[in-house]
């Protein structure tokens, strides 16, 4: 498709990696696509909806999504400015090892049982880590290797990552929450005007939040717009600029969840990435 402009990143015997960026200039329902190998989809920028045959998946930077190996699916794009991802194959005997039996569909095959699941804030930060080392070119292949493999395993272990409960219905009404958190990452929302723009009542909508996401709504909007500062942290940005932007009312109140979250300053993942 002519909008998707797909970046590789690394290419080795065992893994594979795509920086995939789009511009969401389909709204609707895009054609029928498929791959021919298993992905693991880390979106980092923007959002999109994944769709396989009735299934709905709202695809942003809390988690990761599964393409599975000739699996068609659609894609379509509620809010403007299109999306980036991070995009992994791996050679399907070593993603054997990663992947709990309980994911799959059979114990033989990399086909998941599921369309996605939420990563931890230390997946966040090892899929931008790598990502931003691999397009300056400051890694080694092997360095690059092992951080893929530890970010596959922490985004699919059943400590460090959750799947979605509660029925179809109540499901699409957190997604659609979670596209309109999506609309406005900087905004100061409250309860009111979410529960206003789904049609439930405020405390209806953190109870169903936290039920389907196993987190409270703040916590999930917290994660989001850390996520998107990961992700611009590769600019040249004012920290201070960015960090209103965001939503905070100040950049130390921004480095200190940062540092809460990803165990590191703003300033220090920059350097760790090495990006300044």
């Amino acid at each position: 498709m002519t909008e998707i402009n797909s970046h590789r990143l690394l290419a080795t015997d065992i893994v594979a990696v795509w920086d995939v960026l789009c511009s969401g200039a389909c709204r609707h329902k895009s054609a029928e696509e498929c791959v021919s190998t298993t992905h693991l989809v880390f979106p980092y920028r923007g959002v999109y909806v994944h769709h396989t045959g009735k299934v709905e998946t709202v695809a942003e930077a809390n988690q990761v999504v599964f393409l599975n190996e000739r699996e068609s699916y659609r894609v379509s794009h509620p809010l403007q400015g299109g999306d980036a991802s991070l995009s992994i194959a791996i050679d399907e005997a070593t993603l054997l090892e990663l992947v709990p039996v309980d994911f799959l569909n059979t114990k033989d095959r990399i086909l998941f049982n599921r369309p996605r699941m939420r990563i931890d804030t230390r997946a966040q930060s090892l899929a931008a880590l790598v990502r931003h080392r691999l397009a300056r070119g400051m890694i080694e292949t092997l360095e690059a290797e092992d951080l893929i493999l530890s970010l596959v395993s922490r985004a699919l272990g059943k400590r460090t990552s959750y799947a979605a409960s509660g029925s179809v219905g109540r499901q699409k009404l957190v997604d659609r929450a979670k596209l309109v958190l999506s609309s406005d990452l900087g905004r100061r929302w409250t309860l009111a005007e979410i529960g206003s723009a789904v049609c439930i009542s405020p405390v209806y909508l953190t109870q169903l939040f936290r039920q389907v996401e196993g987190l409270p709504l703040y916590r999930y909007q917290l994660q989001r717009r850390l996520a998107r500062a990961l992700d611009r942290l590769g600019e040249r940005v004012d920290l201070t600029e960015l960090a209103l932007d965001l939503g905070f009312s100040s950049y130390s109140h921004f480095s200190h969840a940062f540092k809460h979250s990803y165990g590191k300053t703003p300033l220090q993942f920059q350097r760790d990435a090495r990006l300044r």
